[in-house]
């Protein structure tokens, strides 16, 4: 019996191995090639001299306030923590991954209501994370992420003094903390209204709180959050009361550098995501709700309207009436 003829030589197979094995180098490359691509990112965020900068020194460096319970204060180990800590946070961990980061430090630095805004200006700060109201005058000098809380400016008074609205604060002593919108805001209704009033400045608002409660000023102005925390946490809180009149709206944002664009559009994304997740309330409950972590109060604050809306339609607004 014959057997079949062999088969022809296949010679297909050797040359498609030959055609893979030359691919490999190539194939190689092109995944060692992946994390440079992770860490441009967008084809715009390397655009961005805050991202550069964080890429090439594996630093970004968040301001902080010492004593602003809850937002931005620290705590018994002397780090900073609070609502805003929180949220920038946040930021840092999105900024860590879309640069393809495996670490990514933190560099800390103390900032006052005087230093905060300046260190921001300059490039020393690359996000502001306390207690900042977002206004058009300070727009000119620095951004603001999305709004992320509403207070409103009130007086802090003896319970006693009788003093509720401006007009009781005639030919008075007022105090108030440095370098804010609350005594900028005392500045120009003094003018305008013809009060007559002295106005003092702390150098915080513990300073200014102070001089309220040592007679040498007949009332605090402030914003109401950062009042109740103080009174939350003094002996003598019984003795004080917070006026039920708002003297200004103050939207707060986190501080950012001004022509960064990129970086600004990286936060607010991060915080728009934590509003549209509903993350946002869980964060708010952990500071305004519940027991303040180094602190042992509870501010017992709802979060109120004028931040509801901000957190349902997002906006850096730093218009007051929008908010009202």
């Amino acid at each position: 019996m014959r057997r079949p003829p062999a088969a022809p030589p296949r010679l297909a197979r050797p040359a498609l191995r030959r055609r893979v094995w030359l691919g490999l180098p190539v194939l190689a490359a092109l995944a060692a090639a992946l994390p440079a691509a992770a860490a441009a990112g967008e084809p715009d965020l390397l655009d961005s001299p805050v991202l550069r900068k964080v890429r090439d020194t594996g630093v970004i460096v968040l301001g902080h306030r010492i004593n602003s319970v809850p937002f931005s204060y620290l705590d018994g180990n002397r780090r900073p923590v609070g609502y805003s800590i929180e949220l920038c946070e946040r930021v840092v961990d999105a900024v860590r991954r879309r640069l393809g980061l495996r670490e990514l430090e933190i560099k800390r630095v103390a900032v006052t209501s005087a230093t905060r805004l300046p260190l921001v200006a300059n490039g020393s700060v690359d996000m502001e994370c306390g207690v900042t109201t977002n206004t058009a005058e300070r727009q000119k000098s620095q951004a603001f992420s999305v709004t992320t809380f509403v207070a409103a400016s009130r007086l802090l008074t003896r319970r006693d003094s009788g003093i509720q609205t401006l007009d009781d604060l005639r030919g008075k002593v007022v105090a108030s903390t440095i370098a804010t919108t609350s005594i900028r805001y005392l500045a120009s209704v003094n003018d305008s209204l013809g009060l007559g009033m002295r106005i003092v400045a702390g150098q915080d608002d513990v300073d200014a709180f102070h001089l309220v409660q040592t007679g040498q000023a007949a009332a605090f102005a402030m914003d109401d959050v950062l009042l109740r925390s103080l009174l939350a946490a003094a002996a003598d809180r019984d003795d004080y009361s917070i006026s039920s009149d708002a003297l200004s709206v103050e939207p707060y944002g986190i501080g950012l550098p001004r022509d960064d664009a990129v970086f600004k559009r990286l936060v607010d994304e991060v915080l728009t995501g934590l509003y549209r997740s509903g993350q946002i309330h869980d964060i708010y409950q952990r500071w305004f709700l519940q027991r303040i972590p180094g602190r042992g109060l509870n501010l017992n604050l709802p979060m109120s309207e004028p931040l509801r809306r901000a957190i349902a339609r997002p906006t850096d607004d730093p218009d007051p009436q929008r908010y009202r």
